[in-house]
Formats: C-alpha cells, structure tokens, sequence
C-alpha cells in the first residue's frame, strides 16, 4: 500500500474494540515458542505482518505455529537448531528477541542483524552488553550475531543507553535471565507496560521475575518453564489513536478494551483541551463539549 485516501470533516460516532498490543506479543511468542518444551495458547493476538514474519522465523527454528480469529496455538522449537533464517530476520527489527532465548535454552544462538523498522537507528548494543554480562561470548561475523555460553549466571545489569532505557533490551535480558543460575537485577529497566505483560507472562510460565514496571527487574533463575495460556493485552498506541480520532471530530465513541493506567498521560492531555472521557469497566467514552 503506498498511499491512504481519507475522506475527512465527518464526526466520528459508535464502539470500536482495541486490538491486541503487537509490542507486548512479539517478545511473548518468542518466549512462548524458546523457553520451554511444552506448548502454549496466546489470546488477544493482533493479525498483523510483524507477527506473521516473526512466525516465520519460528517455524525456521522448528516450530509449529497455528492462527486463527486472535488466538495463536504454539508448539516449541527443535531444540537443536539455533541459527535463525537470514532473509527473515533482516526485514524486522524485533527478530533480535531470539537471540536472549535461544542462548539461554540452547547455549548458542546464530542471529543475523535485524532490519525492519524504519523509526531511526537503533542499535542493538544493550542486547549484547547485557547477554555478555550474564556470561555470553559474542562474536560478530559475516553480519550475523554469533552467541554461545556453557551456562549464563544471574548478573547486575546497567541497561541505559544514550537514548534512555530500552524496551528491546529489557526484554530481551530478562528472557535470558528466567532460565540463568543465579539472581539477575536489570537497573534503569524499561517500565513500559508491554514490559510488565511479558514478565506476568514469564512468571505464569513459571519464572520469578519482581519489579516489572519500574526502573528496577529482578529475576530469579529457575531451572524450566512450562507451557500456558495468557492473553496478550490491548494495544495503548492503538487506543491513543482512537481517543485522539474520536477527540479532533468532535466525536463520540466508545473504546473497548483501553486499559486506563496505559494511558495517564494522554488521558490528562485530552482532559486538559476540554475532551470529556468517562472510564468505564471495559473502556473509555469520549466526548466532546460541543458537537
């Protein structure tokens, strides 16, 4: 697609449900499908091509993997091949989130750099700092990411970078570290809640990870994790842009599935210019004081 066509000057009227979160998904899946043997059920899963290239991957690695009206059904990888395919992973950025699991279920992994999107350079510096402090030793060969450890141990980890804490990283250690001996603790962490609903994931899987949520993670290595059913949470980007779409039309809409603490600090900006939101149970209703 290279271009939208959008018809403006309508108000916007009626209920829309929230998708799940793709931020939240992409490190789970990969959680779901590395770190244990056993299979897992995963719900609120947006259909998106992230998520299908991601898929991909997976299934290069060995696993199956079924989708079908939001609800994705995963049996792991073989546990012997831990070179990822080099033409998927360079379209998508968040390939990289294979690398932690497969070193710490594995021992070694062979992962190209990944591509993907096009929102600034991001480097995956942090993923490395942080494996190599649990015990990793990285090589960079031929454009791939090669990793391998007899055995990561628990670690303190200093994951801020010049641009802040980083999401990827945070959840790229902590996926290692559920499996590694010892006590990790993740300081300047990531505190996004796609963070938060990977770790309550982790944990259900049977990990011990404390402190998802704000500057400080620590994980307790565990020896496996075994299979689950989890749902995904709602997508906070996609719920913005509907409170947003719903506030410049002069609209009202109801939003399904909009999680309020996900969204604090829009919610206080829309309140400020005089939109009206009113919280419910299930979601959020925006209004406008003149129609």
């Amino acid at each position: 697609m290279d271009k939208l066509i959008i018809q403006g000057g309508r108000r916007l009227k009626g209920t829309v449900s929230v998708s799940g979160s793709k931020n939240a998904a992409l490190p789970i899946i990969v959680a779901a499908t590395i770190l244990t043997e056993q299979p897992s059920t995963l719900r609120n899963v947006p259909d998106l091509m992230d998520l299908e290239t991601l898929c991909h991957v997976l299934k290069g690695l060995g696993a199956r993997l079924q989708f079908e009206k939001g609800t994705l059904s995963i049996e792991p990888i073989d546990q012997k091949t831990y070179q990822t395919p080099y033409d998927l992973v360079r379209k998508m950025r968040a390939s990289i989130y294979v690398l932690g699991p497969l070193v710490t279920k594995l021992g070694q992994a062979k992962v190209s750099f990944p591509g993907g999107c096009a929102i600034g350079p991001r480097p995956v510096d942090l993923h490395l700092k942080g494996l190599e402090a649990l015990g990793t030793t990285i090589e960079i060969e031929g454009g791939y990411i090669l990793a391998k450890t007899d055995q990561l141990i628990g670690a303190e980890i200093e994951l801020k970078g010049t641009n802040g804490s980083s999401v990827g990283a945070t959840a790229n250690i902590m996926m290692a570290a559920v499996l590694a001996k010892g006590i990790t603790t993740i300081r300047d962490a990531a505190c996004e809640p796609e963070i938060v609903d990977l770790a309550n994931f982790l944990n259900k899987m049977g990990a011990q990870v404390v402190g998802a949520g704000t500057a400080t993670v620590t994980i307790h290595g565990v020896k496996e994790l075994h299979g689950t059913d989890y749902a995904i949470i709602p997508d906070r980007i996609e719920a913005g842009t509907f409170m947003i779409a719903g506030a410049i039309t002069n609209g009202d809409i109801f939003i399904n599935n909009a999680i309020p603490t996900h969204m604090e600090a829009l919610t206080k900006k829309l309140s400020q210019i005089g939109v009206q939101l009113d919280w419910q149970d299930k979601g959020v209703h925006i209004t406008t004081p003149n129609p």
